[in-house]
C-alpha cells in the first residue's frame, strides 16, 4: 500500500472517531440541559408559590390574623396595587385606635395611599381622645393630603380650644384649596419620603397659650 492510501485511511478513521465523539457528546449533554432547565424553572415556581416575598400572601396572612373572614382577606388583597401597604394600613388603625377591622379595611381599600390614611388616622386619635373614631377614619379618608391634613387639624388644637369635628372641618375645607383640587379630582403628584411626620404636641418657649 501507498503512502497516499495509509493517508487516506488514517483520515477516514480519524474522521470516524471525531463523527463517533461528537455525537456521544450530543447524546450526553441533552439530557444534563433538559433536567438544567427542569430545575431552573422548578426553582422559579417554588419562589411563587412558596416565598414570603409574596405581597398577597403577606398581605391574606396579616388580615387573617385581625380575625377578619377569609373572604374579606381575599378581596381586599386582590384589590390593592400595593397588598403590603393595605394590610400594613389595616394593622396599624386596628392595634393603634379602637376602631375595626372591617372598618379599617374598607378605608384603606378606597385610600390612594393607605399608609398616609393610616398616619393620619392614628395621629389624630392619639392627640384627640375625645374624638369619635369613625368620623376621624372618614376625615382622613376624604383628605387629598392626609399627613398634611392631620398635622393641621393637630396644630390647630393644640393652641385653639376646638371640637374636635370643628378643628377637622376647618382643615378639610382649608386641605382642599390649597391643593387646587376638589375631592373628585385626580391627586397632586409628590415625591414620597422616607420619613414619617410627628404629630407630637410640645410646648413652643415663650407662647403664653402653652404654658
Amino acid at each position: 500500500m501507498c503512502k497516499k492510501d495509509v493517508s487516506k485511511v488514517r483520515n477516514q478513521q480519524s474522521s470516524s472517531v471525531v463523527k463517533i465523539f461528537k455525537t456521544k457528546t450530543v447524546r450526553l449533554t441533552a439530557p444534563v440541559l433538559v433536567v438544567a432547565g427542569w430545575l431552573a424553572m422548578t426553582a422559579s415556581s417554588m419562589a411563587v408559590t412558596t416565598s414570603y416575598a409574596n405581597d398577597y400572601r403577606v398581605c391574606t396572612a396579616r388580615l387573617l390574623n385581625l380575625e377578619l373572614t377569609p373572604q374579606a382577606a381575599s378581596q381586599g388583597c386582590a384589590k390593592a396595587l400595593r397588598p403590603r401597604d393595605l394590610s400594613a394600613c389595616v394593622v396599624t388603625i386596628n392595634q393603634q385606635t379602637q376602631i375595626s377591622a372591617v372598618d379599617a379595611l374598607a378605608s384603606c381599600n378606597r385610600a390612594r395611599r393607605p399608609q398616609e390614611l393610616a398616619n393620619c388616622v392614628t395621629g389624630i386619635s392619639r392627640n384627640t381622645p375625645e374624638a369619635i373614631k369613625t368620623p376621624v377614619l372618614d376625615y382622613c379618608g376624604r383628605s387629598l393630603l392626609p399627613e398634611r391634613f392631620a398635622l393641621c387639624v393637630v396644630g390647630l388644637r393644640s393652641e385653639i380650644e376646638l371640637a374636635p369635628v370643628q378643628a377637622m372641618d376647618t382643615c378639610i375645607d382649608a386641605s382642599d384649596r390649597v391643593s387646587g383640587f376638589s375631592p373628585a379630582s385626580a391627586p397632586p403628584t409628590r415625591v414620597p419620603t422616607e420619613s414619617s411626620p410627628s404629630f407630637e404636641i410640645n410646648p413652643i418657649p415663650g407662647n403664653p397659650a402653652s404654658e
